[in-house]
């Protein structure tokens, strides 16, 4: 499927840019058109750019999850109040407030009035993660759409969730680094250096311990700026390097033996690809698809590696849980669920149930790793401004003997 780039007129007059896939030019001008858009250019364009402009972030061509997760339990809660998918459809996209999903959903609003199926309906916006799709289609096949619809709210809303707690639980951590990282470079570079002008005029030597400090400091205002330039090409370096498939398997799998992050990442894994799992399979969602879709979501390519490794098993009849537990990711504990699962007939409502007790396990691995984290670099930076006001002092004892 080709990408176009396409600038069009919207109805209030306002021009508009972006990027599509479609078959052919044709088909993006429909696309465009059902979309109250009336295009003025519609070219070939290409997705990404190549050489050192992968190194850049890029804008993501969709809508922010919490948009969705938004429109989900909106349209699911409709549906289930008994309206049909075109009403609800049109009370959702005249409920919206974000001009770009309003976009969107219009869109997908339009093209179900002219007979497409909701489901490929949002397959053809690109907005939509194919665990999206996947689990609508299955809803709209068994005639379950509104559970589809709250059990996806529920997945996305729980998602989200998951990955604010891990975000949150950096801030201040990082707070606390930048502050103090701050504070000891002001030290070093603009109050330390005060002392050299008073024991120049007085021709005395300053203390050993002061000199040195003064020789990070004086090495921090010459080599600072380059230093910080060379940290950050050194940081693109490595995000171009981590778009390897080689590379990343070996970051991926190196940070799951990492003591304590490790175990934080294992039960992040686990627990994405056990919720997406369960789900899919409540669905109806076939066991070997809604695996496919399960390792598109684990975030970590170690883990993706390890599913990729348990469908070719259980394609040839053998069992999950003994696959997955060859890939040497998942924990014991994620492995026995798992079995208990396949034993009883019952894979999808344990998998949902491993996926709750991974999600507490990753929220107590957090709060253990802070207990460690925040007071480690408290003491760490603490000794530091003990060292540099201790040379401080020093300098001072040192002045006042002259004075005396």
């Amino acid at each position: 499927m080709t990408c176009w780039r396409y600038r069009a007129i919207g109805d209030d007059g306002t021009v508009v840019t972006g990027m599509l896939d479609g078959e052919s030019e044709a088909r993006v001008v429909e696309i465009l058109r059902r979309q109250r858009l009336t295009p003025l250019m519609v070219r070939p364009g290409r997705k990404s750019a190549g050489g050192w402009g992968r190194l850049l972030p890029s804008r993501r061509r969709g809508l922010r999850g919490d948009v969705i997760a938004g429109f989900t339990r909106k349209l699911g809660t409709m549906l289930g109040a008994g309206l049909d998918l075109d009403r609800a459809l049109r009370f959702v996209t005249g409920a919206g407030s974000n001009d770009r999903a309003g976009m969107v959903l219009i869109g997908i609003r339009d093209r179900v009035r002219g007979g497409a199926r909701f489901a490929d309906a949002l397959e053809e916006t690109g907005c939509f993660s194919r665990m999206y799709v996947g689990l609508v289609r299955a809803g709209e096949a068994g005639g379950s759409l509104p559970s589809a619809l709250l059990e996806l709210a529920d997945l996305l809303e729980r998602q989200k969730k998951l990955a604010a707690t891990v975000q949150s639980a950096m801030v201040y951590p990082a707070i606390l680094v930048v502050a103090s990282g701050g504070s000891i470079v002001l030290l070093l570079t603009h109050v330390l250096p005060q002392f050299v002008s008073l024991f120049a005029e007085n021709g005395v030597k300053m203390p050993t311990m002061t000199r040195f400090v003064m020789a990070i400091g004086d090495g921090l205002g010459r080599w600072g700026l380059p230093a910080g330039l060379i940290i950050l090409l050194a940081a693109l370096g490595v995000r171009r390097a981590m778009q390897r498939p080689q590379v990343r398997f070996a970051m991926d799998r190196w940070l799951l033996r990492v003591p304590i992050l490790g175990s934080v990442v294992r039960n992040v894994v686990a627990a994405r690809m056990t919720r997406t799992l369960g789900t899919l399979l409540g669905n109806g969602v076939p066991l070997l698809a809604a695996l496919k879709i399960s390792s598109e979501v684990v975030g970590n390519t170690a883990a993706v590696r390890a599913i990729d490794g348990a469908i070719a098993s259980v394609k040839e009849g053998g069992r999950l849980a003994s696959a997955l537990e060859r890939g040497g990711v998942f924990s014991l504990e994620t492995i026995q669920f798992l079995q208990v699962g396949e034993e009883s007939a019952q894979l999808g409502p344990i998998a949902l149930r491993a996926a709750d007790l991974h999600e507490d396990a990753t929220r107590q691995a957090i709060q253990r790793l802070l207990a460690v984290l925040v007071p480690g670099i408290t003491i760490v930076m603490g000794f530091i401004v003990a060292g540099i006001v201790s040379s401080l002092l020093l300098a001072m004892l040192s002045l006042n003997d002259l004075v005396q």
